[in-house]
């Protein structure tokens, strides 16, 4: 079996990341074909190791669609006191309800049958789970039917991704 340490270290080579990403200053964000840089803030720096081991426990990518699905789960499954994460995760879970709508809807029902690192924090043991009691620990693959609370739940995130759009269209509106 595969020890997270393995796979988080894969996770880094296929995807052009590094353990530094932790701690720089300054972060590449790549939106399809455009580099986008920005501040690394100590509240990213501490949410980004449990979101990759997020991504390596689902086996969401790190593409558009892949990050619009892990931001859907980690909103579903929440993200306790990382606010970054929150805000992050609704960055993309509005871009991923115009590209992918439907995986959207399926990571978000997915992570409301979950649980996410956010609640316990980092802790260096996690490296030395295997990949399969990530997985259980964090109920990625618990099968509970959805529930008209979930559904109002997706719902309730669709308002909130909402807000800012139609916050904008009355500014421009106005002007």
């Amino acid at each position: 079996m595969e020890r997270v340490f393995d796979a988080r270290q894969r996770y880094f080579a296929d995807n052009g990341f590094s353990e530094t990403g932790y701690t720089d200053r300054w972060a590449k964000v790549q939106l399809g074909p455009i580099p986008l840089w920005h501040p690394n803030t100590t509240s990213r720096r501490r949410a980004l190791p449990l979101h990759d081991l997020h991504h390596i426990a689902t086996g969401y990518t790190t593409t558009l669609r892949g990050e619009a699905e892990i931001s859907s789960w980690e909103l579903a499954a929440g993200c306790e006191r990382y606010t970054t994460a929150r805000l992050y995760g609704l960055v993309a879970f509005t871009w991923g309800l115009a590209i992918a709508p439907r995986r959207v809807y399926r990571a978000f029902m997915r992570g409301r049958r979950s649980t996410s690192l956010y609640y316990s924090g980092w802790r260096n043991d996690l490296l030395d789970l295997t990949v399969p009691e990530l997985r259980s620990r964090l109920h990625v693959d618990d099968e509970r039917p959805i529930t008209w609370r979930d559904r109002l739940a997706f719902a309730g995130w669709i308002a909130a991704a909402a807000v800012p759009v139609v916050a904008a269209a009355a500014i421009a509106l106005a002007a």
